[in-house]
């Protein structure tokens, strides 16, 4: 099979190519397609020359790609976050798997690509999430916490500003724009549900938990181009510890906050991962941080089912074996309107 090249596409006006996503490609592929980059490695061949590792990604999925050739002159296209137009072919071998054999890599140009095709984006319209956030800010009692909220989700402030739009993770679940919010709103609205339940739970301090658990991330994480990497900060100091600084500032900063009220807030921050091993400093030791880690842990999983659905192709039921989930996914007669069992 002859193997695609961009020699035919060099004119003033370029088509978009079809978009051949990556949990369609088969075995003998050729493929000329925009992908994202998530990895790039340069490394040598035996004789010296070097050549390029990548892994790329769409919505459905990712891939390991390999370039041979032309190296110096396609490693810069090839940044983390890059979109980048490829042509070659997938193989599938016994041994070392499904790769994607590169010919050309370029930056992928505008009008080539839908942004939609390369990653994620949140179920829920934004302004919905932002009346609802409101809405449940509205219900908190105390003053104290209703204004250290406020300090974070007012319209004016920075905070807010980079806390709606950022990503919930780099790709576990709701790794996408606007799913922070997505994720801490469906959090505190859960918590502040089953709250009323078990007897015991101070609403207020526990909504307040589940809203500003993750705050730190907004430090941890950025957005790269069309993909999400860490920070510096986030690798050296952690997304707990920067949320934990965050939102001790905050209170500091507030005349005649209630000492305790702090303490229990500060220890949800501290405590949401549930276990040392997990990253969080200390395990959860109130009721309002067991349930916000539960509720926690409870969404980001169940969001880690609907990335994995969009990954299977048309009539699969079985996933791979995946990470976020620690085993492999099963979803039942989707056609007909059911999710994973």
């Amino acid at each position: 099979m002859a193997q695609p090249s961009f020699d035919s596409l060099d004119q003033p006006t370029l088509v978009a190519p079809g978009k051949a996503f990556v949990r369609e490609l088969c075995d003998g592929q050729a493929v000329d397609s925009v992908f994202v980059v998530r990895e790039r490695t340069r490394r040598l061949k035996k004789n010296g020359d070097p050549f390029l590792k990548l892994r790329l990604a769409d919505v459905t999925g990712t891939c390991e790609a390999v370039l041979w050739d032309g190296v110096d002159d396609s490693f810069a296209s090839c940044a983390v976050g890059s979109a980048v137009r490829v042509a070659g072919a997938f193989s599938v071998d016994s041994r070392y798997g499904a790769t994607l054999t590169l010919r050309a890599v370029r930056a992928a140009e505008e009008g080539e690509y839908e942004p939609a095709d390369l990653h994620d984006a949140s179920p829920l319209a934004f302004d919905q999430m932002v009346a609802d956030l409101r809405s449940l800010v509205a219900t908190v009692q105390s003053p104290a916490l209703r204004a250290l909220l406020w300090r974070f989700f007012a319209d004016d402030s920075e905070i807010w500003a980079r806390w709606s739009r950022a990503p919930a993770a780099k790709h576990y679940h709701q790794a996408y724009r606007h799913g922070l919010l997505e994720h801490c709103l469906t959090v505190a609205q859960a918590v502040g549900a089953v709250s009323a339940t078990f007897p015991g739970i101070d609403r207020d301090v526990a909504v307040t938990g589940g809203l500003l658990h993750d705050i730190g991330k907004i430090e941890a994480y950025a957005e790269v181009g069309e993909g999400i990497e860490m920070t510096d900060a986030g690798r050296l100091q952690g997304e707990i510890p920067l949320g934990y600084h965050m939102v001790r500032c905050q209170i500091e900063s507030m005349p005649g906050f209630p000492p305790d009220t702090a303490q229990a807030v500060l220890h949800i921050i501290l405590s949401h991962h549930g276990a040392l091993e997990h990253g969080s400093p200390v395990v959860p030791c109130t009721r309002e941080a067991t349930l916000v880690h539960m509720m926690d842990n409870l969404g980001g999983r169940l969001g880690s089912f609907d990335r994995i659905e969009k990954t299977l192709g048309q009539g699969e039921q079985w996933s791979s074996f995946d990470r976020g989930i620690s085993a492999s996914a099963y979803f039942a007669a989707r056609d007909g309107g059911l999710h994973a069992a």
